[in-house]
């Protein structure tokens, strides 16, 4: 108890407060009420108000006056003392404490932070309350309520913000103005001093503008249209506090010129992204005439591509694929095909950014080899070929062979050749004598601009003889001069073809190529025996981009459009400026492929006006635009399935043979970006990766033996035609592997690859089989992961009819024999072992050789102690009595006994044997009881000279 405690005690006595007065709770009761009126006589006095400032994000409230509490009861002991202050009010977040129960002294402090941005200041009541009588809160007796007002003093935290992150405006040259824009700012600050916004600032150095305190921005020179027509300057604001704003805003200033004709809120730059379908190009333009009395308007937009790829962005399959892919009719030959182990010709020519544009010097040519084209092509074939070549060197300029066909040896003639000269393109083609000698149509000559406009134009030459037909870029063109030549006569001299240059065998000193070609090739193929129809030639030579107009239906009266065979150039034309400049807003680029050439594509708008019979009209300057083709997403191809698994030999052997792929999978994701929503505390939104599946076509899938090719007298891949023909695919075989070709959906491949079979017809002498997959998009721009499997054959087992059905079990070919003798052999037959039943075998025999090393480990550990304890106890020279020695054994030392095997009978090792066929379990037992007797009769003699040194009294052994 307290020092101050131990007075009451007098005090009480002397108010006749006893223990022995009065009886039960009533008295006690009364003797209480009694007790507070003599003793705690007054109530507790406090100030009638309060006025109190905190800081936000303290807890310390200053309050004027100080928070003190008096009563006049005092010194005397918890009457006289101060014990509580109570605030009233909901949900405040203040508490009153105290700090010395004597003085009354107390102090206000906040429970939580406090913002002013919340809530400015508070109003509540307070009172103060005395200990009473006791320490057990009895009879306290509380003040008056004052009242405390509560100021919340501000910081300044909270930085100006621009009401709008960016301004923009547009103002006529060579005026001066008093205000341009005003810009304005706020601050989130509660208190007048850090809330209002003092200053603002042009961070920008070197701009004729100013800005003044309420955020005018005023030039402060006249501006110039040609000298500069935009300007970007960043502005900052303060608060009172002198605290900068967080993040500068920017205005931007257009220059508008006194009004000259021309196409007015163009972008420069236009940005597409691939997979997104039609895209306006123009879609707030319009034409100023600067009040131009215009009668009739005129605008032609060109895109401009011919520096993407082949003249603009066309698929990139092999030309072979694209030729399906257009209906065309089977058996093209491509005499241009990218360099492969089977198609090496073209291994030596130079490669044009692409491995399908091939670029000729004028100093290399490609001797196709024997086969690859037959040597009658009948009276109709086709050539096709994608060309660009410039003007030809030099004032008469010599042949530049594309392609030849010589003789090899002896002879110098031209059977049939395709060449330019003097830009005129011209086809040879000299027939052999067969029933009339008499003159023929031997030479074709076109004279075409675009032959030397250093331009990819598609070229196709179809032979109906004697008709000959071309075709560029789809349209057709008849020869303008025919020339007639005799036959040849026929020969047994081998031919050559040859592309970029002829073959020369005779009439020189050493053959060698003459009439080089300067310029660019691709796609050159030859198809005997048929024409090609002129839809297909429009398919193949079809551009993927190009310009379109968004809801025709919706272009204004009186407005006649027209678009060339690619789409490239659109020409409008009308009489309504409104008309034409809705029409023109509707101009959008398309690019249909799923994967386009990301790059830059040129546009230019020009444009021709007619005025009201004056003699001077306006003129428009051209728009000069690009459309940037963002890079598109690539695509990760997956291969997915078994990668190893096991057969047996039979199925190997078997007219189906074995199925490589039968659950092979082909996925394609793309990683897509996802910014996260918590942006609190970096105040950036962290981005991860999501994989996402899509959707795309393949265009080959070639399958490769590993570890040596196919040997076709005993093994060969197998693959129904009809599984290629319904999901028009195509394949080819060889030693090599297999190779799968064509576009077609992934989809389509799974299912081909899931028929895909190998045979081996002698399988015996065969261990294993690996192959390799590798799948392709787009002529190998994007190539999947290479997918591996072993296949492996399970060959069976037959055991000779001497051996023990027990060792066919726990015999692995990686363990040492260890057969039984002859005569004990009980259980004699053939077997032959599942392959299930192979795997569980060597399962067992694992476990087996850990359990007897285990059981030896430990049997020596115990021999070990054992011979310890025996030295100990011939240090120590003790006499053993040994009438009633008793022996705990080890049991696992049994298998390890010396003279074990002898002392059972040849029956009960057949027993055990027949029970090891009952159980795995059992089995291991009595497997290794057979493999240490089979130990123990290998070293017989040295068991029996052990056992002589070492007897047993087992009379009163006990295990």
């Amino acid at each position: 108890m307290l020092p101050g405690r131990l007075c009451l005690v007098p005090l009480l006595l002397a108010l006749g407060v006893g223990s022995g007065g009065g009886s039960g709770d009533g008295g006690d009761s009364r003797r209480r009420r009694l007790l507070a009126a003599k003793v705690n006589k007054h109530k507790p006095w406090i100030e009638t108000s309060y006025h109190g400032v905190i800081t936000e994000n303290n807890d310390t409230v200053i309050l004027d006056p100080p928070l003190v509490a008096l009563d006049k009861d005092a010194p005397v002991p918890f009457a006289g003392e101060i014990c509580a202050f109570k605030i009233h009010g909901q949900e405040l977040p203040f508490e009153a404490v105290v700090l010395n129960k004597t003085s009354g002294e107390g102090r206000l402090r906040a429970k939580s932070p406090i913002d002013c941005e919340l809530q400015k200041e508070y109003t509540f009541i307070i009172q103060a309350y005395d200990c009473g009588v006791g320490p057990r809160e009895a009879a306290w007796k509380k003040s008056h309520k004052a009242v405390v007002h509560i100021q919340v003093k501000d910081v300044n935290e909270f930085a100006p913000t621009f009401k709008e992150p960016a301004y923009k405006v547009i103002v006529t040259e060579g005026k001066i103005y008093d205000s341009i824009l005003q810009v304005e700012a706020i601050d989130e600050d509660c208190s007048p001093q850090y809330s209002q916004i003092c200053n603002y600032e042009i961070v920008t150095t070197d701009v004729p503008f100013a800005i003044d305190r309420n955020g005018n921005i005023r030039n402060t020179e006249k501006l110039s249209f040609d000298k500069q027509r935009q300007y970007e300057i960043l502005v900052t604001a303060y608060d009172c506090g002198q605290k900068p704003a967080a993040q500068d805003t920017l205005v931007q200033v257009d220059v508008k010129p006194v009004c000259k004709p021309g196409w007015q809120d163009w972008t420069k730059r236009i940005e597409y992204q691939p997979g997104s379908g039609s895209m306006p190009l123009f879609p707030s333009i319009h034409l100023e005439t600067c009040d131009g009395a215009v009668s009739s308007l005129q605008v032609t937009a060109e895109l401009q591509t011919n520096y993407i790829g082949k003249g603009c962005d066309r698929e990139t399959y092999s030309e072979k694929s694209l030729q399906k892919l257009c209906g065309a009719s089977s058996g093209i030959i491509d005499l241009l095909p990218s360099p492969s182990a089977a198609t090496n010709w073209t291994a030596g020519l130079l490669v044009d950014s692409s491995e399908m544009i091939f670029k000729f010097d004028g100093r290399q040519g490609a001797k196709i080899p024997d086969g690859i084209v037959p040597k009658n092509l009948t009276d109709q074939f086709t050539i096709t070929m994608w060309m660009k070549h410039g003007p030809s060197p030099g004032v008469r300029a010599e042949k530049e062979t594309i392609l030849c066909n010589s003789d090899k040896t002896e002879m110098n003639r031209h059977h049939y050749a395709l060449y330019v000269h003097n830009c005129r393109l011209v086809f040879l083609l000299r027939k052999d004598f067969d029933q009339a000698d008499t003159f023929r149509p031997a030479e074709f000559h076109w004279k075409l601009d675009q032959i030397c406009d250093k331009e990819w134009h598609y070229y196709v030459i179809n032979v109906e003889f004697p008709v000959v037909t071309l075709y560029m870029d789809g349209a057709t063109y008849e020869p303008y001069l025919v020339t007639n030549d005799w036959p040849i006569h026929p020969s047994h001299i081998a031919m050559q073809l040859t592309v970029g240059a002829c073959w020369q065998g005779g009439e020189v000193a050493k053959p060698r190529f003459a009439q080089f070609f300067h310029g660019s090739l691709a796609s050159l193929t030859i198809r005997p025996g048929k024409m090609e129809s002129q839809k297909v030639i429009s398919c193949l030579q079809a551009c993927k981009e190009g310009l379109d107009i968004n809801s025709l239906e919706s272009l204004g009266q009186g407005i006649k459009y027209h678009f060339n065979p690619s789409q490239s150039v659109l020409v409008m034309e009308g009489d309504d400026i409104g008309n034409i400049n809705r029409a023109l807003q509707k101009v959008s680029y398309i690019n249909s492929r799923q994967f386009p050439t990301a790059g830059v594509r040129r546009l230019r708008l020009s444009s021709k006006v007619q005025c009201f019979g004056e003699d001077v009209c306006i003129s428009i300057p051209d728009v000069d635009a690009y459309i940037m083709v963002l890079q598109a997403i690539e695509p990760q191809i997956t291969l997915q399935g078994t990668e190893r698994f096991w057969r047996p030999a039979a199925q190997f052997e078997s007219a189906r043979g074995v199925t490589l792929f039968p659950d092979i999978k082909i996925v394609s994701t793309f990683a897509k970006t996802e910014a996260s929503g918590d942006t609190r505390t970096t105040g950036t939104a962290p981005k991860s990766a999501v994989l996402e599946e899509m959707l795309h076509n393949l265009d080959f899938c070639d399958i490769l033996v590993l570890g040596g090719d196919l040997d076709p007298r005993q093994e060969c891949l197998e693959l129904n035609h009809s599984e290629l023909h319904q999901r028009h695919l195509d394949a080819t075989n060889s030693t090599a592997g297999y190779s799968i070709y064509g576009v077609g959906s992934m989809s389509r491949y799974e299912q081909v690859l899931h028929h895909l079979r190998y045979r081996n017809w002698h399988p015996t002498s065969l261990e294993t089989r690996r192959f390799r997959i590798k799948c392709s998009e787009l002529n190998g721009r994007y190539t999947s992961n290479e997918f591996n499997l072993e296949v492996s054959v399970l060959h069976e087992v037959r055991v000779s009819d001497k051996e023990h059905v027990n060792h066919l079990i726990v015999q692995p070919p990686f363990l040492q024999s260890v057969h039984h003798p002859e005569s004990r052999s009980s259980i004699q037959r053939s077997s032959v072992v599942p392959s299930i039943a192979t795997v569980v075998i060597i399962i067992s025999v694992c476990m087996l050789v850990f359990v007897v090393a285990m059981g030896v480990y430990r049997v020596r550990i115990a021999h070990q102690h054992f011979l310890q304890e025996t030295e100990a106890a011939k240090e120590a020279e003790m006499d053993w009595d040994d009438s009633a020695l008793t022996i705990t054994v080890n049991p696992m030392e049994k298998h390890e006994g010396p003279g074990h095997g002898e002392e059972e009978t040849e029956g009960e090792e057949e027993e055990e044997a027949e029970e090891g066929m009952s159980s795995s379990s059992s089995g291991s037992d009595d497997s290794e009881e057979e493999e240490e007797e089979g130990m123990g009769r290998g070293r017989h003699g040295q068991s029996g000279t052990r056992q002589a040194q070492l007897e047993w009294d087992d009379s009163i052994l006990s295990y």
